[in-house]
């Protein structure tokens, strides 16, 4: 289990969390925030600093974009592996197919 970045990031990727990561494993896409799935240690530091709450232990999403949001991270690390740290890759110029499908400006009401 992992901790999980859902639509409320989207658009927005405040940074916040990735400043608390103390194991790097927050990477950045195109719209996006990305939690790698295997990186992750579940110590739950980036969650009270995600100031639009879009960071959530796996099992505790909101139903409403939960097991979507769940696969869209780990979507976003196909074809990148596990290289080890989001600060040393930088920005990435894709994100997972369920976020580039969303429209610009998207709502979470």
């Amino acid at each position: 289990m992992a901790y999980v970045i859902g639509l409320p990031c989207v658009d927005v990727k405040d940074r916040s969390c990735i400043e608390e990561c103390p194991v790097d494993c927050i990477y950045e896409g195109r719209r996006a925030l990305y939690i790698h799935p295997d990186e992750c240690v579940d110590c739950g530091a980036c969650e009270p600093v995600c100031p639009v709450d879009a960071i959530y232990f796996q099992d505790d999403l909101p139903e409403e974009w939960g097991a979507d949001h769940a696969a869209s991270n780990a979507a976003f690390f196909e074809g990148l592996g596990a290289p080890g740290g989001g600060s040393s890759l930088g920005p990435q110029d894709h994100d997972s197919p369920l976020v580039s499908a969303l429209s610009k400006g998207v709502s979470v009401a």
